[in-house]
């Protein structure tokens, strides 16, 4: 049966069974399967019973027997799966990587209160008391749930092998996999044995396609049909000896909705209904159409051959099916009633597709089409409209149609291929319906009482869901109208494969198979994959059935087409079948049943397993509905749920507890198995409090615990949960035990924390007060006595006593005492803060309006009382804060609180004050309120605590001397931030004001004199005093510099605000913009206060400077550069002076090549003086500066010997230069280069022996670089100076080997010098290193190659200077001859040199002679000049060769822009065909309109001749061509060349005819054209080519050149050649002669 059929019975989590379910289905589900000879399933199996799942088929795995739990009591109430257990593993997160519960300090940073202090600013007004418990709760540090079911870990089966498909595609390998089956598989072996085995192949044929509802019908390739009933007994055996055997193999099988009858499909095309009562017969036959009377046929049917893959019946009848074939057609059948089946006729109807073609040929190709898919609507259990209407669903790879079938075929919806398909992907096909059902407790409304027909369509891997709604007909003239029904798809999926069957395993569950056999478990709702698992194992049946009929799509694919597929799937849709929650598959070797393991399953499982911990966290994850519901048989709605699930867990709880806690012993115990036992009790505890189930497990749990002297562990796991409000109240019993246990273990404060979150209203307040002060948990006694009494008093009266136990212990000087009761003592200031601001304490939240106002007038009442008073009034006893003998003062608790500790009290105030509550407009409160119990009980008023009240009580209780200036320095800053917030509050005097004032002034450590200046800030903003430049001193004194800033930037006093600047050290990067501002050109300052403002920069010129060097000269420069030199002198840091002018001279400098030079006012001295410096702390700056400075700038006398000492050579050779030195310059640098010889050779004559081998070689690299560099510099000169030099006459110097030194040129003697000076270390080296390079480690290979490399630049740099390659072809490399024409390569020394060649290649001959005369004078031996040359040579080769490819990459460039520029003139323009006159239309001449161009241009009127002329022309230009190469040949032609005259004969001419037609005008769209060269003879022509060359222009107009009037520029016109009125060839030619490249324009267009 197809899908949905399967389905129809229910099977889901709110579905009845099928109210038409036959009885023997009834007698059915009382038995059990047999295994080979017995039944297969035994009752009471866990997998489900038959009278739960409405049917079933053997071979279950059964479940172990309940003995195997470890607690032995769990599973023994557990019910069999019930109707909807269907799911796999919950997807529950586990709680893993919580925080710890047990912080490493006890005291948590946000809770941490000041300690109490005698002086010492403690920033009093910037603090704020905050909450005093944790803002997010502990949670608990252990892992509450297994490995499997941590995130990440979808419960793949071990074949898995898809990543991202149901899980995290990050998922670790060696996640453990859940201990049950997602899938239960029981082969059904007694069928297979009948079916697959050799004797039933050979009887029935091998298995193709399978139904299953109350009997398993299977269809075989012998044209069988096999039915079997639930013990696996064949039944029937339908189809031997009748025309069905006959009709080729059944490819589909139907059962009806009673099951009484069978449908089959076979391969003919034939269809045949049984009757399984009444099976040697058909109960109805459907023959096909012969495909040979195709033309004749009178009536619908399927065409012989094709074979039927779907069929199914419609409704309750038997007599109704609808069917279709792989040829893409698809037909309804309606039998009539009769006496037998000879009397019945059936109607057939074709509902899609079309008849394959005929004899007659048709109109237009048509599309190649199968039906991928097809299902007709099943019943359901509740009845509905669409029962009677037939509905058939069939996709085609190109639609999706639904159709009903009654009471005439019509198309009810359409939908495409959806467009989120991925190109070229596997082409299939699936869908499945599911029926309106009825659902459970949903009585009330009938709409809602019913779930909508659904259904489930696949194309490649894009799965979509369509919801449909019927409309039934209210009227009672349109009731007999078939129901409207709406298509809505509702949600859609995409696989990551190809999707290739699909069934409904429940209402809300779906079984999607996909192309790599691999079963995804689907929710319908969320669309979520919960699990998945691989059935490649299964070897599941499948048929290509659909490539023969769409392999043509698939053998045209076009890349370019999406819509195509790549590969055609093959069919699984008759091997895939669901029933009642089952999945049923026929594979190649056997039938398999597989149910979905429900939430009991799982269960047990995990507690067979041993793993108590993962089975509770399972069962708590189904109750909160965080874990899969649909899919492991749980309802959905809350309260269903939790009855089924709350009293399975608190049975697995209890029995848990008693099992783990009974093999626990807590002083044995290790690591490991406390921490089992901790998991477990956090785990219990969660499911507890999700049940709402806190009184059985702090009752009879924890006296399990108690038995087992664990009791610390329950108490500990409770702390997170208390902290994060789940657990409100404690048994007494238990509430002690926790405080014990906390206190024990030395944690109070998070024993504070917990007890604060706690119900108040449900501890004993006596018992518990008792507790608390015991314990010293005064947080927890506050929060008693004001969350449970209300009294907000009596917790300051306890911290009051509090109080005095510790300053009477102060005076013994008691440590040990005081540092246990200190910390508790201060919390009195939190405390008034809190309640003073209208907050709960400790928590921090907002008490109601009534409740702070009551407390607040409570505690200012009492706090402020001026004597000693009872508390409570009724019954209470008097609080003293004095001994009995002892007198009390005025106000004793206030001054019992600013005695203690002043900064604390002052910074609670500061607090209270922001409280609206102090404005003094709510209502007078008497001492006592009637009706609280705790409240006054007087009938006289206090006094209105307002802030002018506490002001005042303040200031007079402690001007007194019993307070010392640490203490009354915070009331003053108190004052001094409070007056500027609420004046229209506070009122005090002039006097008061200046008191508190000076007494800011005077401050009794530094520690607080921040605080004070921000006071004193705070006051003057309200506080103005009539004579402030009085105060003044008092401010130097304290050091108040922002104040004094202010008040000298008021009075204008320039010099002293910058003064002030330079004292105060907490801002003087700030003087830089003072001295800007007050030195800017329009700033309002008068010469005089410049002046001072000046002075003040000199005399602090050193704090400046050490502030930012920088800064203090980029200021000075743009603000005052005239007293750069003052500030200078005052420097006596060299250093400094350095960084200064640096700044100075060189503003913005980043590397060497963005030197600026100093400005106009900078004088000649400080460039001088900067020089000096530089060569002192950055000698390698020195000379890239000098080059830039301009001539005049620096004087050599005073920088030179500076230089000279600090070894700047290059700096000194450059302004020796510069200074026209050059001789000297040069010897300075051959005497350094000496210096450098000597050095080196020493260095390496001494390696051997040097003890360190790194700095040597570290050494002998700065010298060689040195070498290197000072070789570069005589480079420099030299070339310099060559350039100005100029050179004597060439009569005079001969280049000659026989030239003396003396006869050299200046420039030419420097070149020589610098030349052995460079070899001259280069040869005294390599001869050391020669002698040393056995012994030393030096690496003298290097050395040597450096210094040859250098000698080679050398000798390169002169080659650039003189050597130049002569002109003529003879002196030149035969391949620079070849390259020459037509552009002869340039050497760079041509274009560097200014003089004649010839002349340069003299020096350089000179220059070498004199070398070479040089070296072999101070060579010894041959070997050595040998040397020489080699370096010479090196040099020639390495400027050859870079000649050479210089050359070859120039001249191919150049050739192929030649060649591309050719190739473009010689196409030229085409005249046009049709020009703006009529003379131009045809290719004729727009000036004579005769034809010039085309076809007939030879033949036509005026246009004969030119063919001839120009097979003439040819002829005469090769006889030109050949006189030119051969000499006499042209003589004896008698025609003249080029060359030779001024007249050229017609051939000459007409060849340029064609040039001029190819190449003539270049401009654009009538612009400028260039005329021909040579002249225009037209009299020597004949016919057409008498009329001379032609013009085309590039707005292709075409012109004889005779008709074209050219148009000469204004120059042309000057100089006479031609007027308007020239025309005619003689004036052409003498245009032509006179200018070969004249331009033209065209007179039509311009």
């Amino acid at each position: 049966m197809s899908a949905a059929s399967g389905d129809s019975g229910g099977g889901g989590e709110n579905e009845d069974v099928l109210a038409d379910e036959l009885a023997r289905e009834q007698d059915l589900r009382q038995s059990g399967l047999e295994e080979d000879d017995g039944p297969l399933v035994e009752s009471g199996n866990n997998a489900g019973d038959l009278d739960d799942q409405g049917s079933g088929f053997g071979d279950f795995v059964p479940v172990q027997d309940n003995h195997g739990l470890k607690p032995g009591v769990v599973a023994s109430g557990f019910p069999s799966s019930p109707n909807e257990s269907l799911s796999i593993p919950d997807d529950t997160p586990s709680v893993q990587g919580s925080l710890l519960s047990s912080p490493g300090s006890s005291v948590p940073a946000s809770r941490a209160t000041p300690s109490r202090t005698a002086s010492g600013s403690l920033l009093p007004f910037d603090r704020r008391f905050q909450s005093r418990l944790s803002s997010s709760p502990l949670q608990s540090p252990r892992t509450l749930s297994p490995a499997f079911l941590s995130p990440g870990s979808r419960q793949s089966s071990l074949s898995s092998n898809l990543p991202g498909i149901g899980g995290d595609k990050d998922a670790e390998h060696d996640t453990p996999q859940a201990p049950w089956e997602v899938v239960r598989w029981s082969k059904l072996k007694k069928i297979t044995g009948q079916v697959f085995s050799e004797v039933g192949k050979r009887n029935f044929g091998r298995p193709t396609c399978l139904a299953v509802a109350a009997s398993l019908v299977i269809g075989t390739s012998k044209g069988y049909i096999l039915a079997f009933d639930y013990q696996q007994t064949l039944k029937v055996i339908i189809g031997p000896g009748t025309q069905a055997a006959e009709s080729g193999s059944v490819t589909s099988v139907a059962i009806s909705a009673d099951y009484s009858t069978v449908a089959g499909g076979h391969t003919n095309g034939s269809i045949f209904t049984w009757e399984l009562a009444r099976p040697a017969k058909p109960f109805l036959q459907i023959s096909p159409i012969d495909r040979a009377l195709m033309d004749k046929r009178h009536g619908d049917g399927h065409v012989s051959g094709s074979a039927i893959l779907h069929v199914g019946f419609l409704g309750t009848r038997h007599t109704a099916l609808v069917s279709a074939d792989d040829g893409g057609m698809a037909f309804s059948h309606l039998a009539t009633r009769g006496l037998g089946p000879v009397a019945r006729t059936i109607k057939t109807t074709r509902i899609l597709g079309r008849y394959p073609p005929g004899s007659q040929p048709e109109d237009k190709p048509r599309r190649p089409s199968s039906v991928l898919a097809f299902s007709a609507l099943p019943l359901g259990n509740v009845e509905r409209p669409t029962d009677s209407m037939g509905l058939t669903a069939l996709l085609t790879p190109y639609l999706l149609v639904i159709v009903s079938t009654t009471p005439v075929a019509q198309t009810q919806y359409k939908a495409p291929r959806p467009k989120e398909i991925a190109p070229h992907s596997a082409m299939s096909g699936c869908l499945a319906w599911f029926p309106a059902v009825k659902l459970k407790g949903q009585d009330a409304e009938p709409s809602a009482s019913r779930s909508l027909t659904k259904l489930v369509y696949c194309w490649s891997n894009v799965l979509t869901i369509l919801d449909v709604e019927d409309t039934e007909k209210t009227d009672e003239t349109e009731r007999e109208k078939p129901p409207s029904l709406h298509f809505r798809p509702r949600s859609r999926w995409k696989s990551e494969e190809a999707i290739v069957a699909v069934q409904w395993l429940s209402r809300s569950v779906l079984g999607i198979l996909t192309i790599s056999q691999r079963l995804l478990i689907l929710e319908d709702a969320s669309l979520r994959v919960t699990d998945s698992f691989d059935l490649l194992y299964k070897h599941i049946y499948h048929h290509d059935l659909f490539s023969q009929q769409l392999q043509s799509v698939v053998d045209n694919l076009d890349e370019d087409d999406v819509s195509l597929h790549g590969v055609v799937a093959d069919a699984f849709y008759m091997s895939f079948r669901a029933y009642k929650g089952r999945l049923f598959l026929l594979g190649f070797n056997d039938i398999s049943i597989g149910t979905l393991s429900n939430w009991a399953d799982r269960l047990v499982a995990l507690m067979e397993e041993g793993d108590f911990i993962g089975a509770i966290s399972l069962a708590t994850s189904y109750y909160t509905g965080d874990a899969d519901r649909l899919t492991v048989g749980l309802p959905e709605d809350d309260i269903s749920r939790h009855s089924m699930v709350q009293e399975k867990l608190l049975d697995m709880v209890s029995a848990s507890t008693t099992y783990q806690l009974g093999r626990f012993a807590p002083d044995e115990a290790d690591d490991s198995a406390r921490g089992q036992v901790q998991q477990l009790t956090v785990e219990s505890l969660k499911a507890c409090i999700n049940m709402d189930q806190l009184d059985f497990l702090l009752t009879d749990i924890y006296e399990q615990y108690e038995e087992a002297s664990s009791e610390s562990i329950l108490l500990e796991a409770l702390e997170p949960a208390i902290l994060d409000g789940q657990v409100t109240t404690l048994p007494p019993t238990l509430f002690k035990d926790l405080i014990t246990h906390f206190t024990l273990i030395g944690q109070d404060t998070r024993l504070e924390e917990m007890i604060c979150r706690l119900d108040a209203t449900t501890l004993d307040i006596d018992s518990a007060a008792t507790l608390f002060k015991q314990h010293n948990l005064y947080d927890a006694l506050i929060h008693l006595w004001n969350q449970a009494v209300g009294d907000y008093v009596t917790p300051l009266v306890e911290l009051l006593s509090l109080i005095q136990f510790v300053q009477i212990n102060d005076q013994e000087h008691s440590g040990d005492v005081d540092s246990i009761y200190q910390e508790s003592a201060m919390k009195v200031f939190p405390y008034l803060a809190f309640i003073l601001t209208g907050r709960i304490y400790p928590g921090g939240g907002s008490l109601s309006e009534v409740d702070a106002t009551r407390a607040q007038t409570d505690l200012y009442n009492f706090l402020f009382s001026s004597k000693v008073t009872r508390w409570p009034k009724k019954g209470g006893k008097l609080i003293r804060t004095t001994n009995k003998e002892e007198p009390e003062p005025s106000f004793p608790y206030l001054r019992l609180l600013l005695h203690f500790d002043t900064s604390s009290f002052m910074s609670m105030l500061n607090e209270a004050f922001e409280d609206s509550f102090l404005n003094g407009s709510h209502e007078q409160l008497t001492n006592g309120r009637d009706g609280h119990p705790s409240g006054y009980q007087e009938d006289d008023s206090g006094p209105s605590v307002t802030r002018q009240y506490i002001i005042s009580v303040l200031l007079k209780i402690m001007n007194q001397a019993e307070y010392s200036a640490q203490n009354t320095v915070f009331l003053n800053m108190f004052i001094a931030r409070n007056i500027p917030k609420f004046p229209q509050f506070i009122l005090l005097s002039g006097s008061q004001l200046h008191n508190i004032l000076v007494g800011l002034c005077q401050y009794p450590s530094l520690d607080s004199a921040a605080d004070c200046q921000l006071s004193v800030e705070y006051l003057l903003s309200v506080y103005h005093p009539s004579d402030l430049k009085s105060l003044v001193p008092l401010f130097q004194r304290a050091g108040f510099y922002r104040i004094l800033k202010s008040i000298y930037r008021s009075e204008g006093e320039f010099a002293s605000l910058l003064g002030t600047y330079f004292e105060d050290a907490e801002d003087r990067d700030a003087v830089f913009n003072c001295i800007g501002d007050c030195l800017r050109s329009n700033a309002e300052i008068t010469k005089k206060q410049r002046q001072e403002v000046e002075e003040v920069i000199v005399d602090h010129a050193k704090d400046l400077v050490a502030i930012d060097t920088a800064k203090a000269a980029r200021v000075i420069r743009d603000s005052a550069p005239h007293i750069v030199h003052a500030v200078l002198s005052a420097l006596d840091d060299s250093r400094n002076q350095y960084n200064f002018l640096q700044t100075l001279l060189e503003t913005g400098v980043t590397d060497t090549d963005q030197i600026i030079s100093g400005t106009p006012t900078i004088s000649s001295e400080l460039i001088e003086h900067y020089v000096q410096l530089m060569c002192r702390y950055n000698s390698a700056h020195v000379a890239d500066y000098v080059t830039q400075l301009k001539s005049g700038d620096l004087r050599l006398g005073s920088v030179l010997p500076e230089m000279e000492r600090s070894g700047v050579i290059d700096a000194a050779i450059v302004l020796m230069a510069r200074d026209g030195l050059v001789r000297d310059a040069m010897a300075r640098l051959i005497k350094h280069l000496g210096t450098l010889d000597v050095a080196l050779t020493g260095l390496v004559d001494a390696a051997p022996e040097s003890p360190d081998a790194d700095n040597t070689e570290e050494a002998a690299r700065d010298l060689f670089e040195d070498v290197e560099k000072y070789a570069k510099v005589g480079i420099w000169l030299c070339q310099g100076q060559t350039k100005l030099s100029k050179r004597p006459a060439t009569v005079e110097r001969k280049a000659s080997l026989q030239i003396r030194e003396e006869d050299l040129t200046f420039d030419e003697k420097l070149w020589l010098d610098l030349l052995d000076a460079v070899f001259a270390v280069t040869q005294h080296v390599s001869a050391s290193a020669h002698r040393t390079d056995s012994d030393t480690t030096l690496d003298t290979t290097k050395i040597i190659l450096s210094l040859r490399n250098t000698t080679q630049h050398t000798f390169t740099a002169l080659l650039a200077t003189f050597a130049t390659p002569s002109t003529s072809s003879k002196s030149q490399h035969p391949s620079a001859v070849r390259k020459s024409s037509p552009h002869p390569s340039r050497s760079r020394s041509q274009s560097a040199s200014r003089r004649a060649p010839q002349e340069a290649s003299a020096s350089f001959l000179h220059i070498l002679t004199a070398f070479l005369a040089r070296a072999a004078a101070t060579s010894p031996t041959l070997a050595d000049l040998r040397l020489v040359l080699t370096d010479i040579f090196a040099a020639y080769a390495f400027e050859s060769t870079l000649l050479a490819l210089t050359t070859q990459l120039l001249d191919a460039d150049v050739f192929g822009s030649v060649a591309r520029l050719h190739e473009e003139r010689q196409r030229g323009w085409r005249p046009r065909v049709g020009g703006t006159s009529g003379g131009g239309a045809g290719g004729r001449c727009e000036g004579c309109e005769r034809r010039a161009w085309g076809a007939g241009v030879d033949a036509g009127e005026g246009g004969g001749g030119v063919f001839a002329a120009w097979e003439e022309q040819r002829e005469k230009e090769g006889l030109r061509r050949r006189g030119r190469w051969g000499g006499g040949a042209a003589g004896k032609s008698g025609v003249q060349l080029r060359g030779e005259g001024k007249r050229r004969d017609v051939g000459s001419e007409r060849e340029h005819v064609v040039d001029d037609n190819r190449s003539e005008g270049h401009g654009k769209d009538g612009g400028d054209g260039e005329e021909s060269s040579g002249e225009n003879n037209e009299e020597d022509g004949k016919g057409g080519g008498g009329l001379g060359p032609l013009v085309v222009f590039a707005c292709r107009h075409l012109f004889h050149k005779r008709c074209l009037k050219p148009q000469l520029s204004s120059d042309q016109q000057q100089k006479g050649h031609g007027g308007k009125g020239s025309s005619g060839a003689d004036e052409a030619s003498a245009h032509t002669a006179a200018e070969p490249h004249r331009h033209l324009q065209c007179p039509l267009c311009n």
